[in-house]
């Protein structure tokens, strides 16, 4: 089927070819009856623009490149959601794509996203090298990194205060009566999950308590790998009264894994998250949780890139937010 053009659109309409052009970009030289009688006829004829034409006219997509590491994770479903959301309040659209935490992946898809011209690039990168896998390109179009520290790195970025979320999350352990946390899950090759780490630590340094570790042997994180280790260290004998998951998805897993072997929650022992993804509030699931504020973080992003876009001044910034703690009933106070 032959695409209809705008010169169809004007013969139908009986007017010209740049009256059809300016009713479509709003333009005040027509009138409204006018305008709305060909947008009507639009309509009605199916008329598709020519976004790549009218790109080239306006020198703008109109179009923001969202890389994510998982779009599988619910951390990261939940966060492109409030991206789109945010975007699309301000006239973008989003094209997502997934990196799979493949640095070679995640490089191919910013050179995908500066093929098809996209104004910015929003990325969650797969680890600290990607920001020196993808410096050859930063410079050819504004970007902002989401959920990784760069630290002194001169891209914008935001984040979250994974150091002071691991932190807060041990100092209420504590304050509930609980001595003897672990920390489940601790990923190396992620600056998220070594601040997280890092936190935790220095709690149990400043508390006077001996830090625990069950490291994750797996290359992400997940309600699979969570209930895989939790598998391994519930058959063992306990030497903990609360565990301090790195992420919900992990706090899932044990979760499962603590049903099946009998063992309950908060009774047996506290069980508290990180981020506060959607599935923790469910009824029979209540997780305690550090909440990594997602909505935030995307009207941040959004914003940052935006101002990147349309300013003609460069520069970068970098917004660390502050995480909270949502309290359920997944912790409880340690019985004496």
């Amino acid at each position: 089927m032959k695409a209809v053009t705008i010169k169809d659109i004007a013969k139908t309409a009986g007017v010209s070819y740049s009256t059809v052009s300016r009713a479509l970009s709003g333009s005040p030289e027509i009138s409204a009856e006018t305008r709305e009688r060909i947008l009507e006829i639009c309509k009605q004829m199916n008329y598709t623009p020519n976004t790549v034409a009218r790109a080239m006219v306006m020198k703008s997509t109109k179009l923001l490149g969202l890389i994510l590491t998982g779009v599988n994770n619910p951390f990261m479903s939940e966060l492109a959601y409030h991206i789109d959301r945010q975007a699309r309040a301000r006239g973008y659209n989003i094209v997502l794509c997934n990196s799979s935490r493949n640095t070679e992946q995640e490089r191919e898809l910013f050179e995908l996203m500066l093929g098809r011209q996209v104004d910015g690039i929003i990325i969650c990168p797969s680890g600290p090298e990607s920001y020196e896998s993808l410096r050859p390109y930063l410079s050819r179009i504004p970007t902002v990194f989401v959920g990784e520290n760069l630290r002194e790195a001169p891209e914008s970025y935001v984040s979250v205060d994974n150091y002071r979320g691991a932190y807060i999350g041990v100092e209420y352990l504590y304050n509930l009566g609980h001595r003897d946390i672990l920390y489940f899950g601790r990923r190396r090759g992620s600056t998220t999950h070594q601040l997280r780490a890092e936190g935790y630590a220095a709690a149990c340094r400043d508390l006077q308590l001996t830090a625990q570790y069950c490291n994750n042997a797996f290359p992400a994180t997940s309600i699979k790998y969570g209930y895989q280790l939790a598998k391994q260290l519930l058959s063992q004998q306990r030497t903990f009264t609360a565990i301090f998951a790195a992420t919900d998805t992990n706090a899932l897993g044990i979760m499962q894994a603590a049903e099946e072997s009998g063992i309950r929650i908060p009774e047996d022992f506290s069980l508290l998250g990180f981020d506060n993804i959607r599935d923790s509030s469910l009824p029979r699931i209540q997780l305690t949780t550090v909440e990594q504020p997602k909505k935030m973080m995307a009207s941040v992003a959004v914003d940052s890139l935006l101002d990147r876009i349309q300013s003609e001044v460069a520069g970068y910034t970098h917004r660390i937010l502050m995480p909270t703690l949502i309290e359920r009933s997944s912790c409880a106070p340690r019985p004496f």
